[in-house]
């Protein structure tokens, strides 16, 4: 799909490590002029800081340091994409913080500390991006692309993340209330939904019992890796996928099948 979104200007929320960083450089790769954002240039998970390798493959797209709670700095970014390029063509909110803890130790702070990033940062990123893809002239009959970053523990129990799996789930449905209400309006919003992903964090998430359990129940001999989520946004972000809208790409080696 190589040079599919030339021409076109994608911001990638959550891009300095792991699955955000992966997209933002799939998505460069492609074509597009990205801008790379997140709350720090610091890669959590493994490999080199993304504005290096991303101006390698694009000159055009930059890093830009957001805290995507921030809905005043999350506006003037949009309007910055928008000043300097013309438009926002694709929007992928990939940002978000684990939350490792069940219902009844899940006190306000961690509350607001998970769902300030997954659930209000969403909603910010959405919101910012959308009002500009509705204010700008369609292109082939299309304002916008939005693909989301959900989880399936969005779509089934996050066993002892409770404000990670409500986050999640609420992403997915936002996913579908854009796209039932904008469609006609010429926005294309859809979700991807991963896995067991190894992204090179470290911790419990990826200790030998979690690991063991995540094999186990995926049916595909390997787990994922942050290229494959990458691959299914970048699917979802291309003029091949204009008839496909509100749906949830599920990139986990068959875990909700089994």
């Amino acid at each position: 799909m190589s040079g599919v979104l030339a021409g076109r200007t994608a911001l990638v929320t959550g891009a300095s490590s792991g699955i955000g960083r992966a997209i933002a450089l799939r998505l460069a790769e492609a074509g597009a002029e990205v801008v790379a954002a997140d709350v720090t240039e610091a890669v959590v998970e493994g490999g080199a800081p993304v504005a290096g390798p991303l101006a390698a493959l694009s000159p055009a797209s930059r890093f830009a340091l957001l805290d995507v709670r921030d809905e005043a700095a999350t506006q003037a970014l949009v309007a910055d994409i928008a000043a300097r390029s013309g438009r926002l063509d694709v929007l992928v909110t990939s940002a978000m913080v684990p939350g490792g803890r069940g219902l009844p130790d899940t006190d306000a702070a961690e509350w607001e500390r998970v769902t300030g990033v997954n659930l209000r940062g969403v909603y910010v990123s959405l919101r910012a991006a959308l009002r500009q893809m509705l204010a700008q002239a369609p292109v082939a009959g299309e304002r916008g692309r939005i693909v989301n970053i959900g989880s399936q523990h969005g779509m089934v129990a996050a066993p002892g993340s409770f404000a990670y799996g409500v986050s999640k789930a609420a992403v997915l449905q936002m996913t579908r209330q854009i796209a039932a209400d904008h469609a006609a309006e010429g926005i294309v919003c859809n979700a991807v939904s991963p896995g067991k992903i190894l992204t090179g964090k470290t911790g419990p998430a990826v200790s030998e019992a979690v690991l063991e359990y995540s094999r186990a129940r995926t049916p595909m001999p390997r787990l994922g890796a942050p290229r494959d989520v990458a691959e299914a946004v970048l699917f979802l972000a291309s003029p091949q996928t204009g008839f496909v809208n509100g749906h949830n790409l599920l990139v986990d080696g068959g875990w909700m099948a089994a």
